[in-house]
């Protein structure tokens, strides 16, 4: 036993530890920055295409092998074209020193029961005034491709903060603000509009924006009309209109606080630092 034990190099050990953890890290941070983007889906359905070539091979289809063996080859090329927000931002974080950074992510009861409460406060003050607004809450799925489409911003929630953005001929009061966690990550933010044929004609752009950010991601979205000064929220696709303070608070509770499981939910995990 002792002559086994002498053979074992542990340097060599401890050097490829250290390899599979740092690149494990690197794999988790890159998956990190691009979840929620649309860089999701194509990774999606290049493992689909992956899957599909060892099928095909395991059962000699030829014909659809080489068919897919031609495509990887265009995969490959248009790859550094697809991601390219993707790696502009992971090179951005690296510039800055942010890529290795862990950031603090708690956020307990009262932090998200406060939330709530400002942004409550915030639509009912602009629905009194028919003020327009469209207030995005980021929950588990990134919304990031559309934060880079506005102005970044960065500061704690309150009803006077964003009441202030939606003030009318103000650059930022046409798009849509999200947050993230406790914080205003962007303003004046471009969303898809849904396609759904079967809404309501009477929908404006707003409507339509925050029912397209929920069909492509679990986003909540708050809604006060500029004609009616009426309030709605949006969520899976889902529309709930005419909501007065008690329905909009409770609904907002309903979305946001974490039911009481053994599991974290994400509002009490990720607030940025």
């Amino acid at each position: 036993m002792r002559d086994i034990l002498a053979q074992i190099n542990y340097l060599n050990i401890f050097t490829e530890i250290l390899d599979i953890l740092i690149v494990s890290y690197v794999i988790y941070k890159l998956l990190m920055l691009i979840k929620g983007t649309r860089a999701v889906q194509l990774i999606k359905g290049i493992l689909f295409l992956l899957i599909a070539s060892n099928i095909s091979d395991f059962f000699h289809l030829y014909t659809i092998k080489w068919i897919l063996d031609k495509t990887w080859a265009t995969i490959f090329v248009a790859l550094a074209v697809i991601f390219q927000p993707e790696l502009r931002r992971a090179l951005e974080q690296i510039g800055r020193g942010q890529f290795f950074v862990r950031v603090n992510t708690e956020m307990g009861m009262g932090d998200m029961l406060r939330l709530i409460d400002e942004v409550t406060r915030c639509v009912l003050k602009m629905a009194r005034t028919n003020t327009g607004a469209l207030i995005i809450l980021e929950r588990e799925t990134g919304i990031n491709d559309y934060i880079e489409t506005g102005i970044k911003i960065d500061g704690i929630v309150s009803a006077e903060f964003l009441s202030n953005i939606f003030v009318p001929q103000t650059p930022l009061h046409d798009g849509a603000v999200i947050i993230r966690g406790d914080r205003v990550v962007a303003a004046g933010c471009f969303l898809p509009l849904s396609d759904n044929p079967y809404l309501d004609s009477s929908l404006g752009t707003r409507h339509r924006a925050a029912l397209g950010i929920t069909e492509i991601s679990d986003a909540v979205a708050v809604i006060v009309s500029e004609e009616t000064g009426s309030i709605s929220i949006a969520y899976e696709g889902k529309l709930v209109r005419y909501l007065e303070e008690k329905t909009l608070r409770d609904k907002l509770q309903e979305l946001l606080v974490p039911k009481p499981t053994g599991n974290t939910h994400f509002w009490q995990r990720r607030v940025p630092s």
